[in-house]
């Protein structure tokens, strides 16, 4: 072995202890395997681990610092987005007005603390599906179990947290982005979605880690008792404070003629939303009540998601010859999670619902099975059945389950435009991403890059927790 210098003893010394470090956080101490190794490129030598980067040949002496350059650029985005940061587009409008469509976030994993990867082996800043070619952008072997690391907090009530879509463990690849495997099935029968390629595609299973990136707020935390009532909600018995920016949908009939951009605009509302009613309601209008005029027409009616503010606005300047709240009959009863007509829940009136919580343990009857099975079998991985009048978790018999999971009720800021925890249930814990902590971009699809295409108001803002 060659004499060793202190400037390689030191980089050896502060590797190892940063190594070392990473090891205890993990918990996996089988990766204290890998010092032997960082002791030989620093000190021994005994393995010329540089040799491939120096050829004779000059070209591909180039070409060797240029893979190595690549191959350290990616290591480096590859541990940063799994540990500490990833980057997040906001894209849909479940969040407005306090997080727009077209917001770029950065998300701090930190702050409830980082998943160890379910798998591993994948392509850094892809999420599950290389673009153009659409094939897997990873590996499913191996495969990992849940756990999470140390981080600066825990998930609070109120806090707007990126999560994986629950619904997302199945998927058909060709339905559209509002409908998931889950929504197909209920709506044209499993073995349509599995049969017809051409409308639905293939139908893929996606490990945790792999699902689609959600965002909403946190309202509901395990263990609490939740109820909506006419878009109010309750926490055990108590109502809980609108966040700042929340928008509900309201149908408004103007004074007479169609609004223009400037209007919309005003009121703080995208082209997206600017739902006009009329050509497709006329029938039931009335029983919205809507007058006709006198030679028996509607004025234009819209359908429009309202902050406070802009309703405030709205009914001091004129513009509205009336404004009603939508109603359950088209807010929707139908798709309410759990999928139970005779709860009688909708998106308005919803609940009350018990949200699981770590250790708690429930009585395994009708209803708790209608609520909780997704919970036992999806998330928790377990076998559910009921034979012979018995109910049989893992084929043995049961009368009661224990969670070993938190869960969360997730909700959007737009409430009536929102797919949220009302949709599809509670978010595990096992879920949970990260913290978004800045805008770090926000553009408007609905204006050119030089006019106003650019929010630069928005920019380096700190994603809001009214």
């Amino acid at each position: 072995m060659k004499k060793v210098t202190k400037s390689q003893w030191i980089f050896f010394s502060i590797i190892a202890i940063l190594y070392i470090a990473f090891v205890v956080w993990d918990g996996n101490y089988w990766w204290l395997l890998g010092l032997p190794v960082i002791f030989d490129i620093y000190i021994s030598k005994f393995v010329p681990w540089n040799a491939w980067k120096n050829p004779k040949n000059k070209a591909l002496k180039k070409i060797a610092e240029w893979v190595d350059a690549i191959l350290f650029a990616l290591i480096a985005v590859y541990f940063i987005n799994l540990f500490i940061f990833q980057m997040y587009k906001i894209p849909s409008a479940s969040l407005e007005k306090s997080l727009l469509v077209g917001d770029y976030l950065m998300v701090n994993k930190m702050s409830y603390g980082p998943r160890v990867p379910n798998t591993p082996l994948s392509f850094p800043l892809v999420q599950n599906t290389f673009p153009i070619i659409n094939t897997k952008s990873y590996i499913e072997w191996p495969h990992w179990g849940y756990k999470r690391l140390k981080g600066l907090g825990h998930v609070k009530r109120n806090d707007i947290v990126v999560f994986n879509y629950p619904a997302g463990d199945t998927v058909a690849l060709k339905s559209p982005s509002n409908q998931d495997y889950y929504f197909s099935v209920r709506h044209f029968g499993r073995e349509t979605v599995w049969t017809d390629k051409n409308q639905f595609g293939d139908i893929v299973y996606r490990p945790v880690d792999r699902r689609e990136n959600y965002v909403k707020r946190c309202i509901g935390m395990p263990g609490d008792s939740l109820q909506i009532i006419n878009n109010d909600v309750y926490i055990n018995g108590t109502l809980l404070p609108l966040p700042k920016n929340a928008q509900f949908n309201y149908i408004v009939e103007t004074q007479g003629g169609m609004w223009n951009d400037r209007q919309f605009r005003t009121l703080d509302i995208s082209v997206e939303d600017r739902y006009w009613l009329n050509r497709e309601a006329n029938g039931f209008l009335d029983q919205l009540g809507i007058e006709k005029n006198a030679d028996g027409s509607y004025n234009p009616v819209y359908i429009l998601p309202l902050t406070k503010a802009a309703l405030q606005k709205l009914e001091k300047n004129g513009w509205a010859r009336s404004i009603h709240i939508m109603p359950d009959s088209i807010s929707g009863k139908e798709d309410v999670y759990p999928f139970d007509d005779s709860l009688g829940w909708s998106r308005d009136n919803y609940g009350p619902i018990w949200i699981p919580k770590k250790g708690a343990t429930i009585e395994l009857n009708e209803k708790n099975l209608t609520l909780y099975s997704r919970c036992i079998t999806a998330y928790e991985g377990n076998t559910l059945e009921k034979k012979d009048g018995q109910i049989l978790i893992n084929g043995k018999p049961a009368t009661a389950f224990t969670f070993k999971y938190d869960y969360y009720f997730m909700m959007g800021d737009n409430r009536h435009n929102s797919q949220d925890s009302r949709s599809w249930g509670f978010v595990p814990e096992d879920h949970i991403v990260g913290k978004p902590i800045l805008i770090w971009l926000s553009t408007d699809k609905d204006r050119s890059l030089f006019n106003g295409g650019i929010r630069w108001n928005r920019i380096f803002r700190l994603p809001g927790n009214e």
